[in-house]
């Protein structure tokens, strides 16, 4: 087994077919392209790009079929999970081709075990409603997934966010079932990284002692306004990506990268040493 693994955490697409502008203002199939160059060329290569929710605007089967054209020319392999904007249905034929593809059943739910990490894929949709949703059938298939690699480094995925961020509209739609998904995590202390989207902002913080990373948006971002009224407003922020490299001694540490062309690495010394 690897001694490292690297996981590139991008999250809510928002894909519309054929490039039409999300909210008329957004290209997001370009900055998932831009997404996707940018991957290709990353060096060393992460093992694995996990995608957390919202691949398409609306679940439509022609925004999945534009999604599938974009993600060909992606050289590293991938796993998804659906998000609020998602179709479960729709979703599994766009990744009718993909080995993690997770047998037909009421939710959208895998797990791997074919690398150094146990990665588990967590659907926490509730169709047709913004918010997520933790319910009893979900912890009770979790609770056996997280039961079948007790001694693994594992990594949790889903799409909603499962804590308090500050940003009331966002926070009005989260998961909901928090308490029992941290009760669940407290009984499997493999479990170090809990991975979500949703809130299209890189935060942290810690649920059951775990480290809980929402990842930002691939092209716009939610507006940062912890005002108690504030408008469900975005920003054209720099788009990014987060790398959690995980290594056998070292444990887990997280990255966030913005998405584009900035140019050249630079030195901090020459042959006199610090460059003055």
């Amino acid at each position: 087994m690897k001694d490292q693994f690297v996981i590139a955490q991008i999250s809510d697409l928002h894909i519309k077919a054929h490039g039409k502008l999300s909210y008329k203002k957004v290209d997001t199939l370009q900055a998932f392209k831009n997404c996707i160059a940018y991957l290709n060329q990353l060096s060393p290569q992460p093992d694995l790009v996990a995608i957390t929710g919202d691949l398409t605007d609306f679940g439509r089967s022609d925004e999945y079929q534009t999604f599938s054209e974009a993600i060909a020319s992606l050289k590293l392999p991938w796993v998804a999970i659906a998000g609020n904007h998602d179709d479960r249905h729709n979703l599994r034929t766009a990744c009718q081709n993909q080995p993690w593809l997770p047998a037909e059943s009421e939710f959208f739910h895998w797990s791997l075990n074919d690398s150094p990490l146990h990665i588990i894929g967590l659907d926490s949709t509730a169709p047709e409603k913004p918010w997520g949703e933790f319910c009893e059938k979900r912890q009770q298939w979790l609770d056996h997934a997280l039961s079948q690699h007790p001694q693994k480094p594992t990594v949790v995925m889903l799409h909603h966010h499962p804590f308090i961020s500050g940003i009331g509209h966002m926070d009005a739609q989260n998961l909901r079932g928090i308490e029992r998904l941290e009760s669940t995590l407290k009984k499997h202390p493999q479990v170090q990284r809990v991975l979500c989207g949703h809130l299209h902002r890189f935060i942290t913080t810690t649920l059951a002692g775990i480290t809980v990373c929402s990842a930002p948006g691939t092209s716009h971002q939610v507006a940062a306004d912890f005002n108690v009224n504030a408008p469900a407003h975005f920003s054209l922020e720099p788009a990014g990506m987060l790398l959690h490299r995980w290594h056998a001694e070292q444990g887990f540490t997280t990255h966030y990268l913005n998405i584009g062309n900035y140019g050249p690495t630079h030195p901090f010394y020459d042959a006199n040493g610090l460059i003055d």
